[in-house]
């Protein structure tokens, strides 16, 4: 069964039902098809309102992929405290000296200034600004 949306040439709208779209047609060429309000016998399908909804995921697949977040967000943190010199304020005079050979080139991590930072620019030294949460009781620790 399908159901299609009608309408009378008297802008009366109703609803049929058919076997199919052929069926349709063939009740339509017989004038089998009447408005019910006005009786009249020459109708049309329009377009049925419709509505997709966005299917949103489960409650728990949500709760599962922002565990998994959570845990890629953790693992970044990790390596960057493990694998960079955290040097601090002294962040911006650290790239500088590696930039201009009087250091020996390696990964930093640290705090800097506005002011700074436009140095940096104009000095052509490339660097990635990441807010970092503080390192985990075990990492400071270790260190």
């Amino acid at each position: 069964m399908i159901a299609f949306d009608l309408q009378c040439e008297h802008g009366h709208t109703f609803e049929g039902w058919f076997e199919d779209s052929v069926s349709y047609e063939e009740q339509k060429k017989r004038n089998l098809i009447a408005c019910p309000i006005c009786n009249s016998t020459e109708v049309c399908k329009i377009l049925s309102p419709v509505a997709i909804k966005k299917a949103s995921p489960p409650e728990s697949e949500t709760a599962m992929e922002q565990a998994r977040l959570a845990a890629l967000g953790k693992q970044i943190v990790e390596y960057i405290h493990k694998n960079f010199d955290d040097v601090g304020c002294d962040f911006a005079q650290e790239a500088l000296k590696m930039h201009y050979g009087v250091a020996e080139p390696r990964n930093i991590r640290g705090v800097s200034t506005p002011e700074e930072e436009k140095t940096l620019k104009k000095e052509g030294i490339q660097y990635f600004k990441l807010p970092m949460p503080p390192a985990s009781d075990t990492d400071s620790q270790e260190n």
